[in-house]
């Protein structure tokens, strides 16, 4: 990931095995890595469907790097059945871990607003070093070395086809732009396409290259974005790169793949891969046993919307947030919040909450999930938050 300043190992860079980082990952397939991300479940990483270069879900690994250690997984993937590679739309795969990932590691929620053209946004990832003026540092490969750095989403990329001679062909709505600003014009390149300047964010500005493809761009700490690749793009026969190569120096512009458009493919695809699942209200278990010392469990919350869609168009959504009872976040549970949408062909989906256990005796404990802020229908009249608890039942021996 190259930057701003000369020096990458800027403090202003770095990231730590305790911070909201953290549960950005690693990914190698075949020789090859890249960046993920670890989605809302706990098992599941996002990243970009080109790294991996055939339909077999084997030899992939992540690794995880929290205040707990150093963990690699094995693990499975499934690519977007509608990824192009000539166009890169749809570049996205979703990776499953072959257990639940350290119970420290930072679990991420999507941004679903499709307001993120003109917002700031945080990048981090394991991609080659560098700076602007130079590009990135090829000498420096080996490192395995985590940054982040910030860059504004200043255009759709399908905008930018319709005024150049692009030879492939984003879709419109699914990948975000943005380029590597200097704070000046002559190398402002999205802006020299469209007529809305940016100087950049000066020391903090940057821009991805080799190896964090896959990698996130966070808006408000939600995933708004999945990095894609880099490119130079010529405007009126001027190019607005600082120099000759293709190496994410300032003028370069970078693609990520938009969330919002692919919501629903991401929930969908998490959600087929719950085991031992509730399918209706009778198979929900309110009573959970802890399990061993460090193991994580799932427990699962049922949402269910029995009106009537009034448009075919709708999708209904509910804000979520789990909340202490007896139990306390991060020490009996994993602390989960984000909105749940059901898409048109859905009444019903599942909000998964992960289940800490311990190897000490304790007595049985309790904590909820709150749902509220609900887009269509009602919860009740005058009810604007519904409760579900749980009980996590003690397993452990009395000595």
């Amino acid at each position: 990931m190259t930057t701003y300043l000369n020096n990458y190992l800027d403090s202003r860079y770095k990231t730590y095995k305790n911070d909201f980082y953290n549960g950005v990952v690693r990914v190698s397939y075949g020789g090859y890595f890249a960046t993920g991300t670890l989605l809302y479940d706990g098992v599941s990483i996002l990243t970009s469907a080109h790294l991996f270069n055939s339909l077999a879900p084997s030899d992939t690994t992540v690794r995880l790097e929290t205040s707990l250690g150093t963990v690699t997984y094995d693990a499975s993937y499934t690519k977007y059945e509608k990824y192009d590679p000539t166009s890169a739309n749809g570049d996205l795969a979703i990776v499953k871990l072959s257990q639940s990932a350290l119970v420290d590691a930072q679990r991420y929620t999507l941004y679903r607003q499709s307001d993120e053209i003109g917002k700031t946004f945080t990048m981090a990832g394991y991609g080659i070093h560098g700076n602007g003026a130079t590009g990135v540092d090829e000498r420096d490969t080996n490192q395995i070395l985590k940054l982040k750095t910030q860059n504004t989403f200043d255009a759709d990329f399908a905008d930018i086809k319709a005024k150049t001679n692009l030879s492939w062909s984003p879709l419109a709505g699914s990948q975000l732009a943005a380029d590597f600003d200097d704070g000046y014009a002559e190398h402002d390149a999205i802006g020299m396409i469209m007529g809305n300047a940016n100087a950049g964010l000066g020391t903090m500005e940057g821009l991805i290259a080799s190896g964090d493809s896959g990698g996130p761009a966070f808006i408000d700490n939600k995933l708004a974005g999945v990095a894609t690749f880099v490119a130079t793009i010529d405007v009126n026969g001027i190019s607005p790169d600082i120099n000759s190569s293709l190496d994410s120096s300032f003028g370069e512009v970078a693609s990520w793949q938009r969330i919002s458009y692919y919501q629903e493919w991401i929930d969908k695809t998490i959600r087929t891969s719950y085991l031992d699942a509730p399918t209706k209200p009778q198979d929900v278990v309110k009573n959970i046993k802890e399990g061993a010392d460090s193991e994580v469990s799932t427990t699962y919350f049922l949402v269910q919307y029995l009106g009537i869609r009034a448009d075919i168009g709708e999708i209904i959504s509910v804000d979520y947030a789990t909340r202490d009872g007896s139990a306390r976040a991060g020490e009996d549970y994993i602390a989960t919040k984000g909105t749940l949408i059901l898409y048109l062909d859905e009444t019903q989906a599942l909000i998964p909450v992960e289940i800490i256990g311990d190897s000490y005796y304790e007595e049985d404990e309790t904590f909820y999930l709150d749902i509220y802020n609900n887009s269509h229908g009602s919860l009740g009249d005058g009810v604007v938050m519904l409760s579900a608890m749980r009980t996590i039942i003690n397993d452990d021996f009395l000595l």
